[in-house]
């Protein structure tokens, strides 16, 4: 794991719906690895075309503020498309994008603009996913 420069942009990626220590600890990671940490944050549309209609539970706005509010978190900028993905990409140039491990062996969006890819780890018990399927399970 190398240090890049502090003026380094590092981004982050997700729908960040229902933040728990998993993203925390990410967000945390992605932090270490340059000095401006910016987030693209899925809008609700893209959320529900990804993951259902139930889909997000927390507003973009909402999830906007909360990962603006964290200390780790330098810019959070939403994104609709893949191709606004790329777009923002483009616009902030990182030297370091972050993800989550589950995709170390597929195609990666904007790879060719993301600088060096690093994949962080998931922890075990942490998914938000799992955590609205448990809440739906005690009602």
């Amino acid at each position: 794991m190398s240090k890049f420069n502090h003026y380094d942009t590092v981004w982050v990626n997700g729908c960040f719906d229902i933040l728990h220590v998993g993203h925390i600890r990410m967000l945390e990671y992605a932090s270490s690895l340059g000095g401006r940490m910016v987030v693209g944050v899925d809008t609700d549309e893209r959320i529900k075309s990804l993951k259902g209609e139930s889909r997000p539970v927390n507003t973009l706005e909402d999830r906007m503020e909360i990962l603006r509010s964290l200390r780790h978190v330098d810019v959070a900028v939403p994104f609709e498309s893949e191709e606004q993905l790329i777009a923002l990409l483009c616009e902030f140039r990182p030297v370091c994008r972050v993800l989550g491990s589950e995709y170390r062996d597929l195609p990666i969006v904007g790879a060719e603009f993301s600088g060096k890819i690093e994949f962080f780890d998931r922890i075990s018990g942490y998914s938000t996913t799992e955590t609205i399927n448990e809440v739906k399970e005690e009602k």
